[in-house]
This record gives structure tokens, C-alpha cells and sequence, in this order.
């Protein structure tokens, strides 16, 4: 029988699958449930058939077989996962190293062609610099200089001290609003999760009965399942930050009386994980105009902006567009040092 802590690392699984989470977020939230991973012995958890129920064996060499164990994921589940690693490596997503100097590659993207920048390193100068991978593009701009576009888009969310009470009266009121109809929808949301529960427990008994074949159990099954985790995870965030209103606000808040020396001062882990809550669809760089700009803000702190009048120095060019769409606050307490 599957312990509580495979129940745990089978969410690791799906964050991968379903939400294609990065690996440094997924770790994250296994560390805050009580589950310590590094992300190399994460990228060995997603590796090894043994969670889907298969064997490997040196013994048997480019084989794979049936164990006697009992599986912690599907099949299916394992495949979709290793597809998604597979299809990001193909695209050379994953085959640079982490590098402490270059901590906005990948999260970076070429607007041109929207594709995530990378790194190298000009021995002769020892200057680094992020380029786009696309053949013929040829957009690149050096470390230095990215890093300060990005420090100006940090700079929108930054909250004088004496304005942090204020702002923290603002952010309750509309975020309290944004939940209310949040809390609103989470009965239908848990209904339908009882629904589609019934459903998965109903395809599950016609096909042991011999009612329905193998293709279409599995057809119908992935489907159910995808929507269940779907709406599950909906679930789940709507409750988690309205039970941690406040905290979140406070958490929000204070991030953004020490935005910049915030990034700047931390590991290069803590930094991924920063630029990912903040700004969950990564940044665009323009090349002809040296602009960043983002198309997806935390809703928590894409409100600062507006409430300190704070969108940036728009003369010179250098400032971070945004639009409506937006996404929650992934941690409250992120970093320990604030």
C-alpha cells in the first residue's frame, strides 16, 4: 500500500504532468509538506520506472518489466511526465547547467520569437551574456545589462515603508473581494469533483466487468483524471489563501518594501523561485527597443503598481508592460530572511 509520503511524491508527478510546474517550484512545495528533495534526486524520482510499477535491472540490460510491487503512479501518468522532460530536452530547455551569473535564463524569452534565452560566457572579457537560441535571430545582450532592466521591473512593485500600511488596507479590500466570489465558487468546484470521483469509480468497475475495453477505459479514464487534478488544484488554492488572507498580504506586502536587494542578495535557487511567483509566464526581451516586459503578474502584487503610481519610467523606455491576465500568490513565507 502507497505510504502518505508516496501520496506525496505522486503530486510531484502531477505538478509536472498537469501543470508542467519547474522542477525548483516542485521541490519547493515538497519541502514546505514536509518532503526534502534536491532537484537532482527530483529529476531521478521522474526518471525511474520503479514508481509506475516497472523494473529495471543491469541483470537485463535495455528491458523493462513487470514488478510485484504495487505502483505509487500510472503508466500513463509516468509517460506524460517523461514526454514533457523528453520534449524539453529536445528543445534545450535542460541541457545548460545552472549558473549563479545567469539567473534569468530560460525564464527570459526572445519577443522576436518567444523563445527562452540562454547563456554564455566571453572568456576573454569574463563577461556573461543571455542570446537567443533560435538559429538566425541573433538577439543577445550582456548579464549586466538584462539584470538591470529586470532590477527596473522590480523597482514597479517597490512600496516605501510609510506607504506599506496604506497599500495593506488596499490589497484587503479588493483581494477580499476577488475571494469572496472565489469561496462562492468552491461548493460547485467540489461538487463537480464528486462528480467526476463517481464518474472515474463507474469506468473503473464497467472495465474490471469487462463492459468496456482497455483503449476506451483509457481514454475516458486520463480524461476524467486530468479534470479531476484540475479542479482539485483549483480547490485547493481558493481554501489555502483564504484561510492565509492576511498572512499572504503581510508576506506581500513586505516582499515589496525589499524587492531589489531581496533578488539581489539571494541564492540563485531562492532568485528562480522570486522571479517565478512574481511573474509566472517569465519575461519578454526586446531587443530593438531594450524593454522587458511580462504578460502575466502575480494578482496580489500587480496591483501595486497602480496603488503607488509606480509603472515606470516610461521616458526612457525602460519600463514593464502588463496585461489583465494574472495569477495568485504561490507561498506566503517564501523567504525566511524578510
Amino acid at each position: 500500500m502507497v505510504n502518505e509520503e508516496g501520496k506525496l511524491l505522486k503530486k510531484a508527478f502531477e505538478w509536472k504532468a498537469y501543470s508542467q510546474l519547474p522542477n525548483v517550484e516542485i521541490v519547493r512545495r515538497l519541502k514546505k509538506m514536509g518532503i526534502n528533495l534536491s532537484e537532482k534526486r527530483l529529476h531521478d524520482l521522474f526518471s525511474n520506472p520503479f514508481y509506475c510499477g516497472l523494473i529495471t535491472s543491469k541483470m537485463i540490460p535495455d528491458q523493462v518489466i513487470e514488478g510485484n510491487h504495487e505502483a505509487m503512479i500510472s503508466k500513463e501518468l509516468f509517460l506524460k511526465v517523461h514526454n514533457i522532460r523528453k520534449e524539453k530536452r529536445i528543445h534545450g530547455f535542460v541541457h545548460n547547467k545552472d549558473n549563479d551569473n545567469l539567473p534569468l535564463k530560460i525564464f527570459t524569452k526572445c519577443e522576436k520569437c518567444g523563445k527562452g534565452m540562454t547563456g554564455y560566457l566571453v572568456k576573454k572579457k569574463n563577461l556573461y551574456y543571455y542570446k537567443c537560441r533560435t538559429k538566425g535571430c541573433k538577439v543577445n545582450r550582456s548579464a549586466k545589462a538584462m539584470h538591470q532592466l529586470f532590477n527596473k521591473a522590480l523597482a514597479s512593485f517597490k512600496i516605501e515603508k510609510e506607504e506599506m500600511e496604506i497599500i495593506k488596507l488596499q490589497l484587503e479590500e479588493q483581494m477580499g473581494v476577488f475571494f469572496k466570489s472565489k469561496r462562492e465558487n468552491e461548493k460547485v468546484l467540489k461538487a463537480n469533483l464528486n462528480a467526476l470521483k463517481k464518474k472515474l469509480e463507474n469506468i473503473e468497475e464497467r472495465f474490471v466487468v469487462g463492459e468496456i475495453d482497455r483503449p476506451l477505459y483509457d481514454k475516458y479514464s486520463s480524461k476524467y483524471k486530468n479534470e479531476y487534478f484540475e479542479i482539485e488544484q483549483e480547490v485547493e488554492k481558493t481554501s489555502g489563501y483564504s484561510s492565509n488572507f492576511k498572512k499572504v498580504i503581510n508576506f506581500v506586502t513586505k516582499t515589496s518594501t525589499n524587492v531589489l536587494p531581496l533578488w539581489e542578495s539571494s541564492t540563485l535557487e531562492n532568485k528562480k523561485v522570486f522571479q517565478q511567483m512574481l511573474f509566472p509566464d517569465g519575461i519578454f526581451y526586446n531587443h530593438e527597443l531594450d524593454q522587458v516586459r511580462t504578460t502575466r503578474v502575480n494578482s496580489f502584487f500587480s496591483l501595486i503598481p497602480q496603488m503607488t503610481g509606480n509603472i515606470g519610467d516610461k521616458k526612457s523606455g525602460n519600463f514593464i508592460k502588463f496585461d489583465k491576465k494574472s495569477a495568485l500568490v504561490t507561498s506566503a513565507g517564501l523567504f525566511t530572511n524578510i
